[in-house]
């Protein structure tokens, strides 16, 4: 038996796993302290109504041999829900077609299984700060990586450099865990670099329901020519509060080709060997999400998030705080005071407000110094961490 060597080349704990540890052990020592968390991004709203009742009903199909649904007729996803996916990005301005969509149990995932289909040889250029997840995958299969500098000078916004070279590049945006969103135009720039350079661009549209600022992007595709360059991956997790529920689902446009071979059949060809398919309750509840009533009642829970980020954005504003996000994404992107290193902040926010966030040096040495809020909270308890936040500062 021969071990991945590679994985030993990782951080020993992940990043959240490290703040989960921490935490419980204030909390062992304080159990009396109230400690509001600010930290891992998941939502705490309820799925919407309407999402409930399709899957309710599509329990109830399950039930009877008339309507039961067994292995699922393609790994790549029930045409109705491709169908609804389809049709959302139409009503964005991009076209895409069936065989271009293909669902999964989430983006994580497929950001991971993606790898799969290229050489590890491949070099993968990401920015940093970034989503941990990005970095590791390539780690753990040995691929050489690339950083680029995500700052406060280029507004966490990194852009293409000629002189640089690599085969795989990740993009998230809007951007996790700095909130900043690329423009259509400033993505023009990416899809021009990576075809010169024959390059693919991997990107995370996660967050893309929080985009509301004309010009910002909510699919690469919004640029001309991306088909040819980019895969998307897309959850819906954040749009409709699936991170318990999971699913997801990725674009791979039929027109990437690469020495003859088409990425679409290969990842399909991957997807069938590998994958079984997401569960047909769960599809169904997916559909759901973009019915008339589903979108509205999606928009709601949005809005609610919208609002706690702009508690915690007035908060930061009193503060005297420098930060970035919070208005086309649910992140808030702080510099922390004093030059306050950002896990130093970890500690003395969480023992001094009783409030978790997460250190900016976790997703990368270019978050030194910086620290994510996240606005996925209770409303009241965001309120209240808002309070305790400009509270604490105030000593400083």
């Amino acid at each position: 038996m021969k071990l991945n060597k590679h994985y030993s080349e990782l951080n020993e704990s992940y990043l959240f796993s490290t703040i989960a540890h921490k935490v419980s052990a204030y909390q062992a020592a304080h159990p009396d302290r109230d400690i509001i968390r600010l930290g891992i991004g998941d939502v705490t709203l309820p799925l919407a109504r309407s999402v409930v009742d399709a899957m309710h009903a599509a329990v109830e199909e399950q039930g009877h041999k008339e309507t039961f649904h067994g292995y699922i007729p393609s790994e790549q996803g029930y045409e109705f829900l491709r169908e609804a996916i389809r049709k959302y990005y139409a009503s964005h301005g991009v076209a895409l077609d069936l065989s271009e969509i293909f669902i999964s149990d989430g983006a994580k995932s497929d950001l991971g299984n993606l790898l799969d289909l290229f050489d590890v040889d491949n070099t993968v250029l990401v920015p940093d700060p970034v989503y941990p997840v990005y970095v590791d995958d390539n780690v753990m299969a040995g691929r050489k990586i690339l950083y680029m500098a995500a700052n406060a000078q280029n507004n966490f916004l990194p852009m293409p450099d000629d002189s640089v070279h690599a085969d795989l590049v990740y993009l998230c945006s809007p951007n996790n865990p700095t909130g900043a969103a690329y423009t259509v135009e400033q993505l023009k720039e990416w899809v021009r670099w990576a075809k010169a350079n024959d390059a693919l661009i991997l990107f995370d549209a996660a967050y893309e329901c929080f985009v509301t600022e004309p010009g910002l992007a909510r699919s690469i595709y919004e640029v001309e020519g991306a088909k040819e360059c980019a895969v998307e991956v897309c959850s819906f997790s954040k749009i409709a509060g699936f991170t318990g529920t999971r699913c997801g689902y990725t674009i791979v446009p039929q027109a990437i080709l690469s020495d003859g071979q088409s990425l679409n059949k290969m990842w399909l060809r991957r997807q069938t060997t590998k994958f079984n398919g997401v569960a047909y309750v769960v599809q169904r509840g997916a559909e759901a999400v973009f019915s008339e009533e589903g979108m509205k009642e999606i928009q709601q829970n949005l809005d609610y998030y919208r609002a706690n980020a702009a508690v915690i954005a007035a908060a930061l504003d009193e503060a005297g705080v420098w930060y970035c996000g919070g208005k086309n994404s649910p992140y808030l992107w702080m510099r922390c005071p004093n030059g306050m290193g950002s896990w130093d902040f970890f500690d003395w926010l969480l023992e001094t407000a009783n409030v978790v966030g997460t250190p900016g040096e976790g997703f990368g040495p270019c978050g030194a110094g910086y620290f994510r809020l996240t606005a996925f909270g209770d409303a009241e308890k965001t309120r209240e961490a808002a309070a305790r936040i400009v509270a604490a500062l105030k000593t400083l």
